[in-house]
């Protein structure tokens, strides 16, 4: 099945400045899924540090910020949507007719408390491990489960006409006193992405972007799948990066739940993308 919900123009805009905005698109019904699946996962992240008497974990703060990736193997509910005809759409629009998901994490910014991001590149955080690579971009689906705007965080993309990304993964260099890359510090505020909840925004991961904190009354709550059009293997052969799962094999969805163990795909991961 074919959802038919990408235009020519939006494939375009994706091949020429590497986003397309593809208002929502999610149903209804996989969208409130999703927020299901966020509160969970968040309530089990908070129940890990609760049983350590943390308040924090990793990148992850109770209440006030949480990156928590590659739990989709516990959510048969979040299986239904990486690997959904509708995600097959919109990922070979972008990629062509192989597809692999390389990474899939809930970002959230809590209430007044978010934190803002860096302007980088997804693949800066690939080159910062590998400095040799030459990696195709892969893509990012940024699907926020709330409405977004600059109050409560949204990204901020630079189309690669502004950033000179296109063909080019910039030099990085680390925040001081954060977990974070920096790869543009130039003036261009960038495109603010406002748009509605359940709005799939797709972009490579040469793009420039950045996040503003959340200073609004509410959580601000995004899902975040990433996919490839082939596995992505270091330079020096050792490994590869990301999961590699298979999901669309020349236009067909080849997703196998039963085969798709963490054994068998598991891999470094991807980039906290705000």
């Amino acid at each position: 099945m074919m959802w038919h919900v990408i235009s020519e123009e939006q494939k375009a805009q994706y091949r020429e400045e590497g986003y397309m905005i593809l208002e929502r698109i999610v149903p209804d019904d996989m969208l409130e899924m999703l927020r299901q699946e966020c509160s969970y996962f968040m309530g089990y992240v908070d129940a890990e540090m609760d049983a350590a008497n943390e308040r924090s974990r990793g990148p992850n703060h109770r209440g006030l910020r949480y990156f928590i990736a590659k739990k989709y193997r516990l959510s048969p509910f979040l299986r239904r949507f990486i690997f959904a005809p509708l995600m097959a759409e919109v990922t070979q629009a972008a990629l062509g007719p192989d597809v692999y998901l390389f990474h899939e994490q809930w970002v959230v910014k809590g209430a007044e408390k978010g934190i803002p991001f860096a302007w980088h590149q997804d693949s800066g955080y690939v080159k910062a491990g590998d400095r040799n690579t030459s990696h195709r971009p892969y893509l990012t689906c940024w699907v926020p489960l709330d409405d977004v705007s600059e109050e409560n965080g949204t990204v901020y993309l630079l189309p690669h006409s502004r950033g000179g990304t296109s063909h080019t993964i910039h030099d990085h260099e680390r925040e001081e006193g954060a977990n974070a890359l920096i790869g543009y510090t130039g003036d261009d505020p960038g495109i603010a992405i406002e748009v509605p909840a359940g709005t799939v925004v797709a972009f490579t991961s040469y793009n420039l972007h950045r996040s503003g904190p959340n200073t609004s009354l509410n959580l601000r709550r995004v899902y975040l799948p990433q996919y490839s059009a082939e596995p992505i293997v270091k330079s020096d052969g050792s490994g590869k990066w990301g999961m590699a799962v298979p999901f669309v094999k020349d236009g067909e969805i080849v997703y196998d739940p039963e085969g798709d163990t963490a054994e068998k795909y598991g891999g470094e991961s991807g980039v906290p993308t705000g």
